[in-house]
């Protein structure tokens, strides 16, 4: 999978991965070069006591070593650029995908685990792809030519290496074998932590009010310590191995002066050939040993890449249309026609069998208890997720068939939870229209009955907003998001519970304006509060993802008894027909 998913990556930067290897190669050539040169110094230089020789050829060392660095610096500007471009590339894929996700993907991945995967997760593959470029591509190179230079100084004391290296790899192949499952459970035990501790960042005032602290500090500590185990298992091998390593390649050191001082006593060798041998094993092993590092590093970065493909490759199910319809001939007509909805692995249907038409200039609300399907119906419409059976109509046109942007045009959408980005409070609206003018930002703000707090705050609308909007309260958070949709002035206006925040004045007051800004548009409310839609045009009536009811107030007032019940729930019998 790691190799799939960089194939594809690193593509674009052939060029770039060509230069690398070119100026690799030349810098292991010329660590290669340098024994040999020492060996000549000291057989034909220092042993002969000719002072020229040794000056001549250690210029010639010198100018080696200069072309190595030079060499081994562009190798690593090459390597590391390559490697920070192709993070940002699975970054930027990652994102991409992710923004074209229905709720359903979202929801199935979890926001903190696609949080690791983008990060984490792509930092793992980066850092693979670095070391490639900075150790590994040398380290066969190195290997092989240490391997034919160390022949070239003496054939039978190679005979070591015959030993030293499998050694060496049977412990890469012990840690690599032992580290891939613990890898793994580490990338998931992250995703734990990060669950945690967003939780309870968001849910700090939840954790405070109910006095949890004890509890949720437990829970943090639990995940903190599952981590902690399996780091640490990954400890123990990392800290066998290195040792071991050292280990063979101080024992082979040994084994070499023994052997090499016995044939330079029987004159078989020269002390400069010995010297040059001994060079060349340290650099077989070592490149083994940088091999060995870049190992340990893969088998997590394998699990990492297998967590991004599952992302890269996960096809939302709500798929834009092949042949898009660009535009609409009339205004915001909304029609639901035997719609069912079914979550992935639910045993029954959320929604099923919604019939039922909303009309330009008409307020249709949408009522029913708790789980009845009211969010998840208004969610059909802007196609955070698709019917399973049946067609959700935007002026006579399926909304599948519809240019994902002409609906996002037509369809203003204020959310249950209303969210607001780091910012200001323009910028914020003007996620509903880039080009809107601060009049039409002020006269949104009006109607949304918002101009007044945010006339009173410092900067009006330069002042600043908090991620996620955590610097206003809940009720100012929803008009900015009422205001935010107003700005748009779409076609169809979705409230999902979008007043639950305010107090009875301000939401009396919100409707009012609301009902002359919004004349000519289709208005679908999905509220809890019955005096925030006993005056819609249509009330439908939800109980367990079927409509039990259509009509007014006071008709179903008469022949409902679903809605009868939630209406005497919250008011009295007087109350409710006044």
């Amino acid at each position: 999978m790691l190799i799939r998913l960089l194939r594809t990556y690193l593509r674009p930067y052939t060029n770039a991965i060509a230069l690398v290897i070119a100026f690799q190669f030349v810098q292991a050539m010329a660590s290669l070069y340098l024994p040999t040169l020492n060996a000549d110094i000291i057989d034909n230089g220092v042993a002969e006591g000719d002072t020229g020789y040794i000056l001549r050829v250690g210029a010639g060392m010198l100018a080696v070593a200069l072309v190595q660095v030079m060499a081994t610096i562009a190798a690593v500007y090459y390597g590391a650029h390559t490697a920070m471009a192709v993070g940002r590339d699975l970054r930027a894929a990652i994102f991409t995908r992710v923004s074209h996700f229905s709720a359903r993907e979202v929801g199935h991945f979890g926001a903190p685990s696609l949080i690791t995967r983008t990060t984490n997760d792509v930092q793992q593959v980066q850092m693979v792809v670095l070391m490639t470029f900075v150790l590994m591509v040398a380290a066969p190179i190195v290997c092989i030519g240490g391997v034919i230079m160390a022949l070239r100084q003496d054939v039978a004391l190679s005979g070591l290496l015959l030993v030293i290296v499998p050694i060496l790899m049977a412990l890469v192949a012990y840690v690599i074998v032992n580290m891939r499952p613990l890898f793994r459970s580490m990338q998931l035990r992250i995703d734990d932590l990060n669950r945690v501790v967003r939780e309870q960042i968001t849910g700090i005032r939840v954790i405070r009010a109910f006095v949890r602290d004890e509890h949720e500090q437990a829970r943090y500590a639990d995940a903190n310590r599952q981590l902690m185990d399996v780091s640490v298992g990954i400890g123990r091998l990392m800290a066998l191995m290195f040792p071991a390593v050292f280990f063979v390649i101080n024992l082979s050191s040994v084994a070499v002066m023994w052997f090499g001082g016995h044939r330079i006593d029987s004159g078989a060798m020269q002390i400069g050939a010995l010297t040059a041998f001994l060079s060349y094993l340290m650099q077989i092993l070592f490149s083994v040993m940088m091999a060995t590092m870049m190992f340990i590093m893969v088998p997590r970065a394998e699990v990492c890449s297998e967590r991004i493909q599952e992302v890269l490759e996960t096809e939302s199910s709500v798929v834009p249309p092949a042949d898009p319809v660009l535009e609409l001939s009339s205004r915001g007509q909304l029609e639901f026609r035997g719609v069912d909805f079914q979550y992935p692995g639910a045993e029954e249907a959320v929604l099923r069998d919604i019939t039922f038409t909303a009309a330009p200039g008409e307020t249709t609300a949408v009522i029913g208890g708790t789980g009845s399907g009211k969010t998840t119906l208004l969610g059909l419409i802007p196609r955070l997720f698709d019917a399973t059976k049946g067609s959700v109509l935007v002026d006579g046109i399926n909304v599948r068939d519809l240019d994902p942007s002409l609906l996002s045009r037509t369809v203003g959408v204020v959310p249950q939870k209303p969210y607001l980005f780091s910012g200001t409070v323009a910028s914020n609206l003007r996620y509903g229209r880039a080009d809107a003018t601060e009049e039409e930002l002020w006269r949104a703000l009006e109607v949304a009955q918002a101009r007044g707090f945010v006339a009173a705050m410092e900067g009006g609308l330069d002042a600043p907003i908090a991620q996620g909007g955590t610097n206003v309260s809940g009720g100012q958070r929803q008009r900015l998001a009422i205001a935010r949709a107003l700005v748009r002035r779409p076609d169809v206006y979705l409230f999902d519970d979008s007043f639950s925040a305010l107090d009875y004045t301000t939401d009396a007051a919100l409707r009012t304006a609301l009902a002359s800004e919004t004349a000519d548009a289709t208005v679908v409310i999905v509220a809890q509060r019955v005096s925030t839609i006993r005056d819609a045009d249509r009330i439908v009536v939800l109980d367990d993802g079927r409509i039990v009811g259509v009509g007014t107030h006071e008709a179903l007032m008469d022949t409902n008894p679903t809605y009868r019940e939630i209406v005497l729930s919250q008011l009295t019998e007087q109350e409710a027909a006044a």
